[in-house]
């Protein structure tokens, strides 16, 4: 079987084969051409091997990936997907090829792998499955759960609430479906950004991937055979984004040590034996590290152990209950609470989907592909399994879907939002739960996280300004084209910054200074470009009232995470918690009420804190692009982003903590349904992952000023390459 790679003007690769097993293996080869150096730290990740050519920073995730046994759970489901679709498998099997023909060529392309010593290895069948679960794992956010915990053991449940918001680490997307109705061809149009970290190579690969069964444009992920997430087939069209479902549960356990290994009590009150043996982490440069892996009936136990966490029992807590632990709590700890922190050391099983049924949605990837109709689609991510998204689709015979694809177990409520003793009736799962479906109002349907279509699913969920601020643009004129959607892209309306500014308003006897400072902000027109002087007073002001929220005595005890594995903290550091919830906190009365905060005195301190500094300069200043490298790197100085958080344009900084953007529209996309060349796209930096190359960070100029390059499908059009 023979193939052809062609590249447009972007260096994006173009690939025709005779079906879809040689195109699968020319898809697998251009990858490893172009992003040898990404397809060999993912795979060393999914592994738990990173740490050994990239050193002890990585041994924290090569810890967690082995206790959480991704590895072993990528060859389970491999194993099921041959044994139930040999098709696919097959078809995931020819991708690996052709991923192992080109990895040693495109390693001696790049240079990290002369840098790091590592030499390129083999990628098994499974690889790609345990690629996807390694991106995915800490997707549904599942250490929020241990947040909560921590909330509700020093300051009650009622204060939960106070920190509800989208949570660091998790990723979010913005996507709009506009019906033909509403757009000047008549044909549908789908459009948005996917929000993840921005990564350098980055975490989208464009890609046309062509045979006689389909010709499809789309997303791919590196790694993964396919286009699963965004694609145009010519004549349908999908889109997804994070629908911020709670599928993952978190169990705490009782073990304790036999001559035979180890047991963990059941909920039927019996002790069973759990699977246990000892791993070795190799480590570049110092000595290699020893984890004990232990599974119960629950899961993967990926804290602690039989007796409790390495280095002792989280800040605070001792062996027994404390006389006076609820001393000054309102409303105080109840008994089941009580029992679940303080009675036992501290073990923490993770059950998630993949592990308990072997299927990673696979089967869905060939079908979305060959779909012609959006009916296709449906029926092609009724096999969608994790992560759970909202997917809006088109075709152009005026069919439109928007809907839930994933699967979600039942389970009982306590299991959604917290930590659940694994020795209590009353929390295993159920089947799973119907996908919800949603329709257009006024020809439009926005997603961007917020509460709505996948609600039933989740516990927590993006403000809704994203969402809000699309379907207002949306509704502002009548006819839209697929030219017009980058400036929706590009949207930095700050709705967020409301309650700081009622704040400020209210407040008098303030300095000269502090009081230009609140003259200047009243003003402002809430858009965070990079240009504006007053964006970046804003973000010195809230920054200032982030910290100082933070370091109230009334949230001390949430200051210092517990000893927890340091893959898990960012979503225990309090001061991104305060950061990302601000909004809320600040309209939040009963932080007067209950914790002694004055919202107000805090907004004063903080503006003149802030005036004493005497800000200059924009925004772009110091909201500077900061993509995660393997390797760190100081070869570029990194440009100015206008947007933040909460705006359309979401390149998201820490309030409190940092300016700098890591997160952000890792692509941008526009499918339009009447003619496929009339749609566009744009990745961060560019289609190429070897550093200096012509194609390696070409397209930042155009994701920079919200420009999109166009989609080319025609052959003819584009340059050969070589066949394969």
């Amino acid at each position: 079987m023979t193939g052809e790679i062609f590249r447009d003007a972007w260096g994006i690769p173009h690939l025709r084969a005779g079906d879809a097993m040689a195109l699968a293996r020319v898809q697998g080869r251009v990858t490893a051409l172009d992003r040898a150096w990404q397809l060999e730290v993912e795979r060393h990740r999914s592994q738990g091997t990173s740490a050994s050519f990239l050193g002890a920073e990585a041994l924290p995730w090569d810890r967690f990936v082995r206790r959480a046994r991704l590895d072993d759970t990528a060859r389970r489901c491999f194993a099921e997907l041959e044994r139930r679709d040999a098709e696919t498998a097959g078809w995931v099997r020819a991708y690996v090829d052709g991923v192992n023909d080109g990895l040693a060529e495109g390693a001696r392309r790049t240079p990290e792998f002369a840098r790091t010593g590592l030499a390129p290895g083999r990628w098994e069948p499974w690889t790609p499955l345990g690629v996807w679960l390694g991106i995915h794992i800490l997707f549904a956010g599942f250490p929020a759960k241990l947040w909560r915990e921590q909330v509700v053991r020093h300051l009650g449940a009622d204060a939960v609430g106070l920190f509800a918001a989208d949570g660091p680490g998790t990723s979010g997307s913005n996507g709009w479906l506009v019906s033909g109705e509403r757009i000047v061809t008549g044909h549908a149009i789908i459009a948005g950004d996917p929000h993840r970290f921005i990564e350098e190579p980055g975490v989208y690969q464009q890609i046309h991937l062509s045979c006689p069964e389909f010709d499809v444009i789309g997303l791919a992920v590196p790694g993964i055979p396919g286009i699963a997430h965004f694609g145009h087939t010519g004549t349908v069209a999908w889109a997804i984004t994070n629908a911020m479902a709670d599928y993952q549960d978190l169990y705490r356990e009782r073990l304790r040590r036999t001559g035979a290994g180890v047991e963990a009590l059941g909920p039927d009150g019996v002790w069973r034996r759990a699977a246990r043996h000892t791993e070795v982490v190799e480590v570049a440069g110092e000595a290699s590290v020893e984890v004990e892996v232990i599974e119960t009936e629950r899961g993967p136990v990926i804290i602690g152990g039989p007796e409790g966490l390495p280095e002792g029992l989280p800040e605070g807590l001792p062996a027994g209950v404390p006389e006076g632990l609820n001393d000054g709590l309102d409303g105080g700890l109840d008994e089941e609470v009580q029992e679940g922190f303080f009675s036992d050391p501290l073990a923490v099983a993770l059950r998630y989907p993949p592990r308990v049924t072997a299927d990673l949605g696979f089967s869905a990837l060939l079908p979305l592909l060959r779909a012609r109709r959006v009916a296709d689609v449906d029926a092609a991510v009724d096999l969608w399994a994790e992560p759970v998204n909202v997917l809006q689709a088109a075709d152009t015979e005026g069919g439109l879907l928007h809907r839930v694809a994933g699967k979600v177990p039942v389970r009982s409520e306590a299991n959604r939002t917290r930590l659940v003793p694994a020795w209590e009736p009353g929390h295993d799962w159920h089947g799973r739960h119907e996908t919800p479906r949603g329709g257009l109002t006024d020809g439009v349907a926005a997603m961007a996280n917020q509460r709505g279509l996948a609600a039933p699913l989740g516990v927590e969920f993006a403000p809704p300004h994203r969402a809000d601020r699309i379907t207002a643009l949306l509704g502002e004129k009548e006819r839209w084209s697929a030219a017009d959607m980058p400036a929706i892209h590009m949207d930095t309306q700050l709705a967020s910054a409301a309650p700081l500014l009622d704040i400020l308003s209210s407040l008098d006897t303030l300095t000269p200074e502090a009081a230009r400072i609140r003259q200047t902000l009243l003003a402002w027109d809430r858009r965070m470009d990079a240009s504006s002087e007053a964006a970046a007073v804003y973000a010195a002001v809230r920054g200032e009232v982030v910290r100082r929220l933070a370091a109230h005595p009334a949230f001390a005890a949430l200051s210092a995470p517990p000893a927890y594995p340091e893959v898990l903290l960012p979503w225990l550091a309090l001061l991104p918690r305060v950061g990302f919830a601000l909004e809320h906190l600040l309209r939040a009365e009963e932080l007067e009420e209950s914790y002694g905060i004055d919202r107000a005195e805090t907004v004063r301190a903080a503006v003149e804190d802030v005036a004493a500094q005497q800000p200059t300069g924009t925004w772009g200043d110091t909201h500077r692009l900061a993509p995660w490298r393997a390797l760190p790197s100081d070869a570029h100085d990194e440009p100015g982003l206008s947007g933040d958080h909460d705006c359309v344009l979401c390149t998201s900084a820490v309030p409190g903590l940092t300016d700098l953007s890591a997160r952000g529209p890792a692509a941008r996309y526009v499918w339009d349904l009447a003619d496929r060349e009339a749609s566009s796209w744009v990745v961060p930096l560019g289609a190429s992952g070897i550093p200096g190359s012509l194609h390696h960070r070409d397209q930042l100029p155009l994701w920079l000023k919200g420009d999109l390059a166009p989609v080319v499908t025609d052959f003819t059009k584009l340059e050969k390459e070589s066949d394969v």
